[in-house]
């Protein structure tokens, strides 16, 4: 297809439960939009890849040889893309709604660097998926970090047609420009899971973009959070303090890192 105007990024890791109903929502909702789908797939031992290639075939598909992880995977996939503009979308997601309405805001405002949407869980209620960038004490306890105003708390947004300025995004459903990608050179291959999108954010800022959240459209994640979850953000975390971090600062984070390990272990919060 020629003139690609979006390229749609999954990384895939054996997915072959959600996969489908992931790509049938983008077909679904991205009917007048010139877009590419690229695949990268994590190894995976299921039948995800055999799924996309026998019944997808205009989705492109990067098979890994071993498990990369999401940063490494999205990076990769771009690098191959011709889309002036880039969504990462996790691979565990549906698509409600038409979403040429975020690709025109996007493309209409040069200031904007990234743009979120409402995300719902797997029973279609509201789940926050935006926040702050944590300052060091926060990292105790992560919720510390979220939006605190009623409709972030809610998901009841009275103007939902209107831009939220947020600081960070979730990376399930990330809009941004490549231009913007290649400047901040991707997502930062430390992280293997988790963080490397508020990391994305944060560089964003630094070279005065801005984040959005535009509630009025929205997507299900199915949210397959296990409990090693926590451990990833802990380590994610951590390279986080490492890189946007000063002096005390840094010390303060950690320390707050290792009581917010400390309690979870000893809750059991994670295996």
């Amino acid at each position: 297809m020629d003139n690609i105007e979006l390229s749609i990024i999954i990384v895939t890791y054996n997915c072959e439960k959600y996969i489908k109903n992931c790509l049938n929502s983008i077909i679904k909702t991205g009917y007048d939009i010139n877009y590419e789908i690229i695949v990268f797939d994590n190894d995976s031992k299921d039948k995800t890849t055999t799924i996309i290639e026998t019944e997808y075939e205009k989705v492109r598909i990067i098979r890994s040889r071993s498990n990369l992880g999401f940063a490494k995977g999205n990076n990769e996939a771009v690098k191959i893309s011709r889309g002036k503009y880039i969504l990462l979308l996790n691979h565990d997601t549906i698509l409600l709604n038409n979403i040429s309405k975020a690709l025109n805001i996007i493309k209409n405002d040069d200031e904007i660097g990234a743009l979120g949407i409402k995300m719902l869980n797997k029973d279609q209620v509201y789940e926050r998926s935006v926040g702050k960038f944590p300052k060091p004490y926060q990292l105790i306890k992560f919720s510390l970090s979220q939006m605190e105003s009623e409709e972030f708390v809610t998901g009841n947004f009275k103007t939902p047609e209107f831009l939220r300025k947020v600081d960070w995004i979730t990376g399930a459903f990330l809009l941004t420009r490549k231009k913007y990608w290649d400047k901040v050179k991707g997502l930062d291959e430390q992280y293997f899971m988790y963080v490397e999108d508020v990391d994305f954010c944060k560089k964003l800022e630094l070279i005065g973009k801005q984040v959005v959240f535009l509630p009025s459209i929205s997507f299900i994640h199915f949210i397959g959070f296990n409990k090693t979850r926590e451990i990833l953000l802990i380590k994610g975390y951590r390279i986080y303090a490492d890189k946007f971090f000063k002096k005390h600062n840094k010390l303060i984070a950690k320390t707050c890192l290792l009581i917010n390990y400390g309690y979870k272990r000893a809750t059991k919060s994670f295996y």
